[in-house]
């Protein structure tokens, strides 16, 4: 069966997702413009030249997902797809595996992005109400069937 486009891209964001080398959650994202081209895709990890969490665990390694913030050195799969755009301002849609958190949300609102669709609920985020009062739409398709 043919899966819709939300569907569709979720399932990329989740491939992507495998790459994350955060031990506590990997978390994939895909950006796509608004004739349904992917022009980014991201997941979490640690900045360019660090060591994998994975392999050389950061403080905040064996924290819960939504604690101890302070201490990972991940970059979100949000910003590291924002980071890869060439114009923030060809977003149409963002999927990812977990809804963005605060911070994510605050920069993607910086963007032309329109959709955020997402399969899990982040562990403790105000992301929706920030979101839904810029007038946007918030997509939460939950577990595949």
């Amino acid at each position: 069966m043919r899966p819709s486009s939300d569907e569709f891209f979720l399932q990329m964001a989740e491939l992507t997702a495998t790459r994350g080398t955060c031990p506590r959650r990997q978390v994939g994202c895909v950006i796509i413009n608004h004739h349904r081209h992917v022009i980014a895709t991201g997941y979490n990890g640690t900045p360019r030249g660090f060591a994998h969490c994975t392999h050389e665990p950061c403080a905040g390694a064996h924290y819960p997902s939504g604690q101890g913030l302070e201490k990972c050195e991940a970059v979100h799969a949000e910003a590291n797809a924002l980071l890869q755009c060439k114009d923030v301002e060809e977003i149409h849609s963002l999927f990812c595996t977990a809804s963005p958190c605060i911070h994510c949300t605050k920069l993607i609102l910086n963007t032309s992005c329109k959709r955020i669709v997402f399969r899990h609920e982040y562990p403790h985020s105000d992301s929706e109400n920030l979101w839904r009062r810029a007038g946007r739409e918030w997509v939460h398709l939950g577990e595949k069937k």
